[in-house]
């Protein structure tokens, strides 16, 4: 089939996409995921091997090696310079998104689990980065900001950062953690590229949010924040300036 597509049809195949593997074995990898059929001599249902040739899916290594060397430098977490301009509320927030990016992707995966090594990386990475803003060490960062929340799952440990706002507004909330990592069956993926350091170009989060004005009119009454369109296509032709 190889050959006709290549000699009749000029069709060059991927191989790394059309491999043919062996499912007790190997893994195919589809949408991110690695698929491969599941084997247990130990999960019984009676007489019978109940999980025995049932497919799964699995979080490739290759995915949390890749994703956890964004926050290493010579085999060790370290901190992000490009954030340590920001407030402790953007940073915190800027960690969580990422991590929840990823997290909601693979919550289809049998070993979701193992997404802990890349929680404990991204931790150590943001503890750092808050450590190097303030002139202090990793520890006191950690002591600062350690909360406890309740999950569907219990009790959770996280790391949270609050700021107050003015009469009886709810203050802000960034959180880092904080998310059970157990499969669920039934999760809807949720596909979404966060935005990095990198492409900010706005004003920093927390300021834009407590400016309690609408960027759009400049009005203050009873404002709400919704992200119903990227922050970018505000600024247009005949619109106010945002604020800075």
């Amino acid at each position: 089939m190889k050959e006709f597509l290549r000699d009749a049809l000029k069709l060059e195949l991927s191989d790394s996409k059309t491999l043919i593997t062996r499912a007790t074995t190997q893994a195919a990898r589809f949408l991110g995921y690695e698929v491969r059929v599941q084997r247990s001599d130990t999960k019984l249902t009676g007489p019978r091997r109940s999980a025995s040739g049932i497919v799964g899916l699995y979080v490739p290594h290759d995915v949390i090696r890749q994703r956890s060397a964004r926050y290493m430098s010579g085999g060790k977490p370290t901190h992000r310079g490009v954030l340590l301009h920001d407030s402790d509320f953007s940073i915190v927030a800027a960690y969580q998104a990422e991590y929840r990016g990823l997290v909601q992707y693979y919550l289809l995966a049998q070993d979701v689990g193992r997404l802990h090594r890349l929680r404990w990386v991204m931790e150590t990475s943001m503890l750092k980065t808050l450590a190097s803003k303030h002139k202090s060490t990793v520890t006191r960062m950690a002591r600062k900001y350690r909360a406890m929340i309740d999950t569907e799952a219990g009790p959770r440990r996280c790391f949270e950062v609050k700021v107050e706002r003015t009469g009886e507004k709810k203050p802000l909330v960034a959180r880092f953690g904080g998310i059970p990592l157990t499969r669920k069956r039934t999760a809807i993926i949720t596909d979404r590229m966060p935005v990095t350091p990198n492409q900010i170009k706005t004003a920093e989060l927390v300021k834009r949010l407590l400016a309690d004005a609408c960027e759009m009119c400049g009005s203050s009454n009873q404002v709400e924040v919704h992200h119903v369109r990227k922050l970018a296509d505000v600024k247009q032709t005949g619109r106010a300036e945002r604020p800075v």
